[in-house]
């Protein structure tokens, strides 16, 4: 058992995160930030739930750009191939539950693609 202070969670970099527990290759992680992330789709599903601050959730549906205004306690689910992007507005702190790797495998596949295209 262990309990989890966000508020006391703020590393130096941002998008650090603290792994708080594994289901069977379900990630779930506290995460401090006051920078955007990048676009991009997860493997899978994922949940973000904002605990601490606001953050602007900006994402794609239809080719178009929306965006969603998430503050404390708010929570924003992404389907499968739903592409995203976080912009905290200012610090937040986000417990994000995603499948495992899901956004490293993900970039790490574009990555080849574009190294591919370049050769």
């Amino acid at each position: 058992m262990k309990t989890y202070v966000s508020k006391n969670f703020s590393p130096a970099i941002a998008w650090e995160a603290l792994d708080i527990a594994n289901f069977a290759g379900t990630s779930v992680r506290l995460h401090w930030t006051n920078q955007p992330y990048k676009w991009h789709i997860n493997d899978g599903e994922e949940v973000f739930a904002v605990l601490d601050g606001v953050v602007e959730m900006h994402y794609r549906e239809a080719g178009e750009v929306k965006k969603v205004l998430l503050n404390s306690g708010d929570i924003f689910y992404a389907s499968i191939g739903t592409e995203h992007v976080a912009h905290p507005q200012g610090e937040a702190r986000v417990l994000v539950i995603e499948k495992e790797d899901s956004v490293q495998r993900r970039i790490l596949t574009h990555l080849n693609t574009l190294t591919h295209q370049v050769c």
